[in-house]
């Protein structure tokens, strides 16, 4: 049974549909990655993580998405993508990586696939 609201014509499989539920798991999670808008507090991040996510009251399921680098976790646990792409520069992970992993591709061919669509 699908829910209400659910609309057969916009939702892509596989996909995190980033609603006022996500927004509410994610707030913490955002807010923090907002905060890396500030190289201080980028830098404070890299020195001591953990402290840095208890500083933000992040669940574990967000710590443990934010430890194995795993942005569709991050994503899944409420994470916009608009402020994750601070935290993925951190990981040294650039936007084209990042959409590579949300399409299942490799970065290469995410970037080949959006060479050809030009």
């Amino acid at each position: 049974m699908d829910e209400p609201g659910f609309d057969h014509h916009t939702h892509i499989p596989g996909t995190t549909i980033f609603d006022g539920k996500q927004a509410m798991k994610g707030y913490n999670l955002n807010k923090m990655c907002f905060s890396f808008n500030k190289a201080v507090n980028r830098e404070t991040f890299r020195e001591d993580a953990e402290a840095y996510m208890d500083k933000y009251q992040l669940t574990e399921a967000q710590k443990n998405a934010i430890r194995s680098s795993n942005i569709l976790a991050m994503i899944a646990e409420g994470g916009n993508i608009y402020y994750l792409a601070k935290l993925a520069g951190i990981f040294k992970l650039s936007v084209q990586d990042v959409g590579g992993l949300q399409t299942g591709m490799t970065t290469e061919e995410f970037k080949e696939f959006l060479l050809s669509q030009a």
